[in-house]
């Protein structure tokens, strides 16, 4: 059973390193942007894990901090420095004792940091997702020059190799660039749409916060004017 499997395997091996001495000197760096594109996608679905993001019950616990009296300059330094989240809620704590309008803005402008440090790399990919097409329209203008060559030198029914090997220099590097043009495109505008949604769920959750402690201090503040009116 070993050698038909070793077999397979190496005749595999065989057919793709031919297709890449066919492709001419254009596969490589489609082959070189396929690499990084791969790696690039990889390191994003790591990095973009929602519960990496966003602890769950990080929001109620700051909030049980704050109402037992014990969020401190240490409490939100680790807060900040324990998830993305937890940025851009202590981007708003660090201005607790201001008023409701000082904490949002603290808040969004943390928030666009935090944007573009979850769009990482993205532009790359998409770089990469509109580069890839070009490369194999390339290879293709390449191949069929060399075609035409052939004709013009050789006639048509002349040097039967010299066509074949510009054919598919041609048609090689169009599929190797539309081979990774169209998930590098799919992947982008993934990764583009969950940055989006995470950066709007962190901002609405950091939001829900200061209105939840403002209420609570405008609540204790009126209660010794209510309590001091008597009869």
């Amino acid at each position: 059973m070993s050698a038909p499997l070793a077999g397979w395997s190496q005749e595999g091996i065989d057919s793709v390193l031919e297709l890449i001495q066919a492709g001419g000197w254009l596969i490589w760096p489609i082959l070189l942007s396929s690499v990084v594109a791969l790696a690039i996608v990889v390191e994003r679905f790591w990095s973009l894990q929602t519960r990496r993001i966003m602890p769950e019950n990080l929001v109620a616990q700051v909030w049980q901090w704050a109402h037992a009296d014990v969020l401190d300059d240490k409490r939100i330094e680790a807060l900040r420095a324990g998830s993305t989240l937890g940025r851009v809620v202590a981007a708003g704590l660090i201005n607790r004792h201001h008023d409701r309008m000082v904490m949002k803005e603290g808040i969004e402008e943390v928030g666009r940091h935090v944007a573009h440090d979850l769009g990482r790399y993205l532009n790359t990919l998409g770089t990469i997702a509109s580069l890839a097409p070009l490369l194999g329209l390339l290879g293709t203008v390449v191949g069929m020059i060399k075609v035409f060559t052939a004709i013009s030198v050789h006639g048509v029914g002349g040097d039967a190799a010299a066509l074949a090997g510009g054919i598919s220099e041609a048609l090689i590097t169009t599929a190797a660039g539309l081979s990774v043009a169209i998930p590098s495109l799919m992947f982008y505008r993934y990764f583009v749409g969950k940055v989006d949604g995470l950066v709007v769920a962190m901002e609405q959750e950091a939001l829900k916060l200061v209105e939840v402690l403002h209420g609570d201090r405008e609540a204790e503040t009126e209660r010794p004017s209510a309590v001091s009116v008597t009869p």
